[in-house]
């Protein structure tokens, strides 16, 4: 079943981001620095301040500082478009904190409904390869202390979409604390699926919350490749076939493709979206989430 927004309760703002409010540390580096960072290109994992600090040493040059998250960037770029937005997240007690939470409200989004914690502020290392691909590697801070006691359905008051980034599972009682609330306020629910390796740690619970009901899900190809393995995945076309699958779960599925476009699929509907061409890609940080705040 899909949820629906409550005739009763009026809607101030049409779009509440949930998610880790991080400060990204960006670098452009060669395809051989990678060798010095675990896991896979392309990927995201959580480590260490240790770890963090380490990368941070080697890298050619400092890193540009730059307000980050999945969903935090699709809300800010949604308040850019128009649309009202407010933000759930843990920020943490320091300059970063403040800084990320000044630059959201320039933004023109609500910085109300943010938690805060005295840990400093969720930091997420983002290396920049030739090819523009981005591999990630976070530090959670004051995320890692958001608590499932701390989300109530009064933090969805009034909103009409809660967009909800897949990372949050790596919590899964704050993940299933969130989605209750937001259900139980009567908020539409989006899901970025944000992360191959979300997937692999996480499909059980994924497909379990399609079955319990999403109104939108958002995910590239990558992705949804581990979503749905058993099905065929070697030219743009096949993905109208996952596209299909995720939709028949009831709600809208929306599948990136990157330079290929996307899928979108709700019932018997199927759109391809051509792609925009790019003469010279720098960096694909980031973009998926702005493509997803356009398409919400």
């Amino acid at each position: 079943m899909s949820s629906s927004a409550s005739a009763a309760t009026p809607s101030f703002f049409d779009l509440i981001g949930v998610g880790a409010p991080i400060m990204d540390l960006v670098a452009t580096v060669p395809e051989s620095f990678l060798a010095h960072t675990a896991g896979e290109k392309g990927g995201s994992i959580n480590v260490s301040p240790d770890e963090i600090a380490r990368l941070i040493a080697l890298l050619p040059s400092p890193p540009a500082h730059t307000p980050g998250g999945s969903a935090a960037n699709t809300t800010f770029n949604a308040a850019r478009l128009g649309l009202r937005t407010t933000f759930i997240g843990k920020l943490g007690g320091d300059d970063t904190a403040r800084g990320y939470r000044a630059r959201f409200a320039s933004g023109g989004v609500d910085t109300q409904r943010f938690k805060h914690s005295p840990l400093p502020n969720a930091r997420c290392l983002i290396f920049t390869t030739p090819d523009a691909q981005r591999t990630m590697r976070t530090e959670l801070g004051a995320v890692f202390s958001f608590s499932p006691d701390e989300v109530s359905a009064a933090d969805f008051t009034g909103c009409r979409l809660a967009h909800i980034e897949g990372y949050i599972v790596f919590n899964r009682p704050l993940a299933d604390a969130v989605l209750a609330a937001a259900r139980a306020a009567g908020c539409k629910i989006s899901l970025d699926v944000a992360s191959f390796e979300i997937v692999r740690m996480a499909r059980d619970w994924l497909l379990g919350q399609l079955k319990t009901g999403l109104d939108l899900v958002v995910a590239n190809e990558d992705e949804i490749r581990e979503l749905f393995p058993e099905l065929p995945a070697k030219t743009p076309e096949d993905y109208a076939a996952h596209a299909r699958r995720l939709a028949s779960f009831g709600g809208t599925a929306a599948v990136k493709l990157g330079k290929d476009g996307a899928w979108i699929a709700r019932g018997t509907e199927l759109h391809r979206i051509a792609p925009v061409a790019i003469a010279d890609a720098i960096d694909s940080n980031g973009a998926g989430d702005a493509w997803a705040a356009g398409f919400l």
